[in-house]
C-alpha cells in the first residue's frame, strides 16, 4: 500500500509522488519473504475453523497411501510379484492401476459397428471373462481402476479430416451405424459393455485417438495418485492397447499386458503385438495371462515378525 504522501520543501507534487512510490518498492525489496501457503489456506477455511484443511489433509493421506482395501488390513504387505515375460513383474498395490481399454458395445457386441465391417466379434468377446475376473480382483484389492472409451464429440470438432475420410462412405466416423452414430460419445454403441460397467468412482477416459494419453487427462490422474505400474487389458491388442502402452512407456510407467484379456479381430496381429511388448528384454513392458496375474495378486507374501 502506498504510504501517506508527505510534502518535501522545494519539491513539486510529482516529485513527492515518485518518492512515495520508491518507498513502497524499497519496503518490498527488504521485506522478509512470506512462507508459501497451501492452496487451501483462505478466508473460507478461517471461517469454518479449518474443516476444509482437515478434509484436504485426509485426502492427501489417502492418495499417498493408495486406495483403501476392503479385504486387506492396513499394515499388511501390499507388494506382489507376478509371473511374466521376459521376467517377473514386481509391483506395489497402491502404486498400481488396472487400465481397461475400449471394451465398448460397438466393438464387441453382435450387430455393432465391428461386426458390420465383417469382423468376427467373438475374437474380441473372448477377452470379456478374463477382464471381468481382473476387474473383480482389482476392486477387492483396492487398486485404482480406469476405463477408456474411443469416441468423438457429436460435432466432430475433436477429430481430423484424415480420420473422417477413412473407410467406405456410410461406415465412417459420425455416420449412422447399427448402434447410433459411429464412434460418437453418448451413442449406444459408445458405451462400455454391461459385463465391465465402471463402478462408482472409477475414472472413465474418453479419448479421441488410439492411445489413452493423447488429448486426455490420464497422465494427470495417474500421477496425482502416485501410480507407477499399469496392468493393461482390452481391445484391440495391436491398435489401442499397443498405442497406450507405448505412450505409457515413454512417460515412465511400467506396463504389464495381460494377453488373454486383450483381443483382436486378427489373431496373427494379436500374437505379434504381444511378442513385441516383451521383446529385447521388455522394450515396452511385460506380458502375462490372467491366470498367472490373478494367482500373483491373491498371493500375499509372508511378512516376517
Amino acid at each position: 500500500r502506498r504510504p501517506r504522501l508527505r510534502k518535501s520543501p522545494g519539491k513539486d507534487f510529482f516529485s513527492n509522488l515518485l518518492e512515495a512510490d520508491a518507498a513502497v518498492v524499497a519496503r518490498k525489496l527488504h521485506a522478509r519473504p512470506r512462507e508459501p501457503q497451501p492452496a487451501c489456506v483462505n478466508k473460507g477455511i478461517e471461517r469454518d475453523g479449518g474443516a476444509n484443511r482437515r478434509r484436504l489433509e485426509q485426502l492427501m493421506v489417502r492418495n499417498s497411501a493408495g486406495p483403501e482395501s476392503g479385504t486387506e488390513k492396513a499394515g499388511t504387505d501390499r507388494t506382489r510379484t507376478l509371473d511374466a515375460e521376459p521376467s517377473a513383474f514386481s509391483m506395489v498395490l497402491q502404486e498400481t492401476a488396472l487400465v481397461i481399454i475400449d471394451m465398448q458395445r460397438d466393438f464387441l457386441e453382435p450387430g455393432g459397428f465391428g461386426e458390420s465391417l465383417g469382423n468376427d466379434v467373438s475374437r474380441l468377446r473372448s477377452a470379456i471373462r478374463p477382464c471381468a475376473e481382473l476387474l473383480a480382483a482389482a476392486r477387492s484389492l483396492g487398486l485404482l481402476v480406469i476405463h477408456t472409451r474411443e469416441g468423438h464429440r457429436p460435432d466432430l470438432s475433436d477429430t481430423t479430416l484424415q480420420r473422417l475420410s477413412r473407410g467406405e462412405p456410410g461406415r465412417r466416423i459420425g455416420d449412422a451405424g447399427p448402434m447410433g452414430r459411429i464412434l460418437i460419445r453418448d451413442e449406444p454403441g459408445h458405451a462400455i459393455i454391461p459385463e465391465l460397467a465402471p463402478g462408482a468412482g472409477e475414472p472413465v477416459i474418453d479419448k479421441p485417438g488410439k492411445g489413452a494419453f493423447y488429448a486426455t487427462d490420464l497422465d494427470l490422474i495417474l500421477r496425482s495418485r502416485q501410480i507407477q505400474s499399469l496392468l493393461v487389458c482390452g481391445v484391440t491388442t495391436e491398435v489401442c492397447v499397443h498405442s497406450t502402452v507405448r505412450e505409457a512407456n515413454d512417460r515412465g510407467y511400467r506396463c504389464l499386458v495381460i494377453g488373454d484379456a486383450c483381443g483382436s479381430y486378427f489373431p496373427d496381429f494379436h500374437e505379434s503385438a504381444l511378442r513385441m511388448f516383451s521383446a529385447q528384454g521388455g522394450i515396452f513392458g511385460w506380458v502375462s495371462d490372467s491366470s498367472r496375474v490373478l494367482a500373483g495378486l491373491h498371493h500375499r507374501p509372508q511378512v516376517s515378525a
